[in-house]
């Protein structure tokens, strides 16, 4: 539900050998656990771009056979190109993309650093936020030298390597590990031939801005400080790099931007920056693209965005969310914009980690009716619970949209916003709890010849059924939290929707008790009975709360409508 993910994206010193380059991303696509976005190979710069993204050790599992097959395949001393470089592999930047932060990021690049260092003859340096001293943290101050001038360079002691051998390697090079912030790259197009008018606005929103002059501020002297050096005047986006130029394919001019960290700047903010500074010079924006993948948050936040401007309520759906950052950016109006390519989380979203949830009601109702075992009561309990805070979000949903009731919109979007979060954990928890039946069935399975294999398979069986046992109390919890909004709902919502909340109040209520019956039978045979006994009072403990909840909303309800 909260899985890790990290890009990676080596650039590898070989464009124009496909052969060689498709040996280095099959090493990547033999690692379990990452997926393979993007090969960029370019002729005149010698040079290929892999983007990859996945779980953390898988990662660093795929990067570090990666980096040892451009060891083998890629001979430096032969290597000519456009572009800087310094090794086969020159550099590997890892970039967190969900559920981890850049402190943990940095970690398993030092790690991956430490293991190529350890294990091959490659002069290893940190740089980005991985690397601690800031006075070499830069990629053109390390790589200052290329390749040529590093089997000097690498004898001064200032320049000694963080991992790996301090003598320069012919054949590979050296290799800069990090790790950064996501870049995203985004072009905006105006209704304008102008390369002037872009260029003028990506003056206005870049963080670099633009050289303060004297009278004119297009042509005047260029105002220097008491060193010599140009006063700048900065633009109003920080990390972000944009140009104005001239784009053939579509006939219009285009203010193209890398957002060299999207949590200081969102994509949102940067398209209605350009918006402004277009406006103020007569010119509007056509559409807008992306090049590359996004994240998902960042879609997400672009979404909430643009509906807190039209005055809506933010608690919807991911897809609605996202439906509205595609339309109000225009990013479908150069061409077909599918989240399902284009979002880093949808391009690894197993369909079979979420077979339950991808099947229509009436095919849920047929699977839960037929021969087989699972789905049960513990996947169909966490599903009653996801209509009924369903119903109490939608209340949420339609009061903050009520005639007359714009004040509160704010609210009720909090509300709804709320519904939403437990919503996606108990739509998780459909699948979760068949899964974990599903490790029970294979415990049980395991061979049992041996003394020593069914001690295994035993011990197999006890781990199984525990978290099978865990699974459906994390339903009971999750489904408790939406009587604070089904509460909430009847007490201050839309009065016309009462009885949707009661209904989703009795809804979480058969969660409860269907999840608790759940908890009773998995921890029923266990060996641990401590562990056991706990859970049966925390369980039997949280559904008497519920009906004592659920009590006081349904005569709430009843006596409203009497």
């Amino acid at each position: 539900m909260n899985r890790k993910l990290i890009e990676c994206v080596p650039n590898f010193s070989e464009g124009r050998d496909l052969n060689i380059i498709k040996q280095i991303t099959n090493e990547i696509e033999s690692v379990d656990g990452v997926k393979l976005l993007d090969v960029d190979p370019g002729s005149a710069t010698n040079r290929t771009v892999v983007t990859f993204v996945g779980s953390p050790q898988a990662v660093i599992d795929a990067a570090y056979k990666a980096i040892l097959k451009a060891s083998e395949l890629i001979d430096m001393s032969k290597h000519k190109g456009e572009h800087a470089r310094m090794g086969a592999t020159d550099v590997c930047p890892l970039i967190p993309v969900a559920n981890i932060s850049m402190e943990e990021t940095s970690e398993w690049a030092i790690k991956l650093a430490q293991k190529v260092g350890e294990n091959t003859e490659i002069p290893i340096y940190l740089y980005g936020e991985a690397q601690p001293n800031k006075e070499r943290h830069i990629l053109s101050v390390i790589r200052s030298g290329e390749y040529e001038g590093f089997f000097e360079k690498i004898k001064n002691p200032k320049w000694k390597p963080d991992f790996g051998p301090a003598v320069y390697n012919p054949k590979s090079g050296a290799t800069t590990i990090g790790s950064r912030d996501f870049l995203i790259a985004y072009n905006i197009n105006l209704n304008t031939k102008s390369t002037r008018i872009a260029n003028r606005i990506a003056f206005d929103v870049r963080e670099n801005g633009r050289v303060k002059r004297i009278g004119n501020p297009y042509v005047g002297k260029i105002e220097k400080d008491e060193n010599g050096n140009s006063i700048r005047i900065p633009g109003k986006c920080k990390a972000v790099q944009a140009v104005g130029w001239f784009i053939d394919e579509y006939d219009v001019a285009q203010v193209s931007a890398n957002l060299t960290n999207f949590r200081i700047t969102p994509i949102h903010a940067f398209f209605d920056e350009v918006e402004k500074s277009g406006i103020k010079r007569g010119v509007r924006i056509t559409g807008s693209e992306l090049v590359g993948l996004i994240p998902l948050n960042a879609m997400l936040d672009a979404g909430r965005h643009f509906l807190k401007k039209q005055g809506r309520s933010v608690g919807v759906s991911d897809e609605e969310l996202i439906h509205i950052a595609i339309k109000s950016m225009g990013l479908d109006e150069l061409g077909p914009f599918d989240p399902h390519k284009k979002i880093i989380e949808y391009q690894l979203k197993d369909t079979n980690d979420e077979r339950l949830i991808n099947l229509s009601a009436e095919k849920l109702a047929q699977e839960t009716a037929s021969e087989s075992m699972a789905p049960g009561g513990g996947s169909i309990s966490a599903y009653v619970g996801t209509l009924g805070v369903s119903l109490g979000t939608m209340v949420a949903n339609l009061s903050a949209n009520k005639s007359g009731w714009e004040e509160k919109v704010d609210i009720f979007s909090s509300w709804a916003e709320k519904g939403q979060a437990v919503q996606k954990e108990l739509l998780f928890l459909v699948d979760e709890d068949t899964r974990s039946f599903n490790h029970i069935i294979d415990a049980i399975r395991m061979p049992k010849d041996t003394p020593n294999e069914n001690a295994i398979r035993l011990d197999a069986i006890e781990k199984a059924s525990k978290y099978a046992a865990e699974v459906p109390f994390k339903v009971m919890e999750t489904a408790y939290k939406a009587y604070e909004l089904l509460k909430a709902m009847q007490e201050i919502g839309n009065p016309a929707s009462i009885t949707d909340a009661g209904v989703g109040a009795l809804c979480c209520m058969t969660a409860i008790e269907g999840a608790y019956m759940n908890v009773r039978i998995n921890t029923k045979d266990l060996k641990d009975k401590p562990f056991a006994e706990n859970l049966n009072k925390k369980s039997h403990d949280l559904l008497v709360r519920a009906k004592k909840n659920l009590e006081t909303i349904v005569q709430h309800v009843h006596t409203s409508i009497q």
